[in-house]
């Protein structure tokens, strides 16, 4: 595929019948097509996504089992760490491999040569050899934005509420069903939702719940976590099972709080421009309110808006209607 790619660039190039712009692109492609930098790059990234790619396609499936997600997830973490640790000199010897033997041989630079970098000259910075810069600079540092990344994503906390979800879900006949540890979990992520008196009828409330939800001849077929709450509610069972109802439509709510804060971090880019940057903070927290919930703030009209404002206190000048 290399050799292919390389053939098409140069016959592209040279090739008076196409345009000068499309000849420069890939002339300009295949210079970076040729450089041990996107060689060796290559070579990584194809390692680090041949670790990722089960997780990517075990994630994005719905009705996968996220108890089976979260043990790909350690097993992710654990590959990479080890590539990190490890497995520099196959790498390494397998991009010098390549290049033999696609006649970019000339192009492999002295490993033991002294690393030229503009900025880190100008910046006084210690002078390092060109495998440090591979090794460290490029290798070691793509590695470690990798396991933040996983990490920020998959953190204790959430792979615990996740865990705690998988518990609830009838789906799989609630064979993950575990009091003990559905009760730890509520107590560690929901303190100020249930009452000390609460924490402790908890766990007698899940057993009971064990030994008849699950027998029910209506609720026996409930495939999610959301059918359960919904069953639960029409049947009156919510009544029966109080906590156990709240602890579920906590966990519901999840997804709903995640997204919310994806999309306040999203809002953050567009909202807080240099000149927003003066104001207060309560006001922008207001303004990002607004923003974020726009189809919320959609239906209020800006008489109601007026008739609040003007009700709040007595003010000297009247407001037009």
């Amino acid at each position: 595929m290399y050799n292919a790619t390389r053939s098409v660039l140069e016959k592209i190039a040279i090739d008076r019948r196409v345009t000068y712009s499309q000849r420069g692109d890939a002339n300009s492609a295949l210079k970076k097509l040729l450089t041990f930098d996107f060689v060796f790059i290559l070579h990584m990234m194809q390692r680090l996504m041949e670790y990722t790619d089960a997780l990517c396609r075990a994630l994005q499936y719905k009705s996968h089992n996220i108890l089976n997600a979260m043990d790909l997830v350690a097993a992710t973490k654990s590959s990479i760490q080890e590539f990190r640790d490890s497995g520099w000199e196959g790498l390494l010897q397998k991009v010098l491999l390549f290049c033999s033997k696609h006649d970019t041989l000339t192009l492999v630079p002295d490993m033991n040569a002294t690393y030229s970098d503009i900025i880190r000259s100008r910046r006084n910075k210690d002078i390092v050899s060109m495998e440090h810069h591979y090794r460290v600079d490029v290798f070691t540092t793509t590695m470690d934005q990798q396991l933040y990344e996983l990490n920020s994503r998959f953190s204790e906390q959430t792979t615990e509420l996740l865990i705690l979800s998988m518990d609830l879900n009838p789906s799989c006949g609630y064979k993950h069903f575990n009091v003990e540890k559905i009760c730890h979990l509520a107590e560690k992520y929901y303190p100020k939702d249930f009452s000390e008196h609460e924490k402790y009828h908890l766990k007698y409330e899940l057993e009971l719940f064990f030994h008849d939800v699950p027998n029910h001849v209506e609720m026996k077929n409930l495939s999610t976590t959301t059918q359960l709450c919904r069953s639960l509610s029409e049947s009156g069972k919510s009544f029966l099972y109080p906590l156990v109802d709240r602890l579920i439509r906590l966990i519901l709510t999840l997804p709903v709080s995640t997204a919310t804060t994806e999309r306040a971090f999203s809002a953050m880019k567009i909202v807080k421009t240099s000149l927003r940057n003066k104001m207060e903070d309560d006001f922008l927290s207001n303004y990002l309110t607004v923003y974020i919930e726009k189809e919320i703030a959609e239906k209020f009209t800006i008489d109601s808006i007026i008739d609040d404002f003007d009700s709040m206190k007595r003010r000297r000048v009247q407001l037009n209607q």
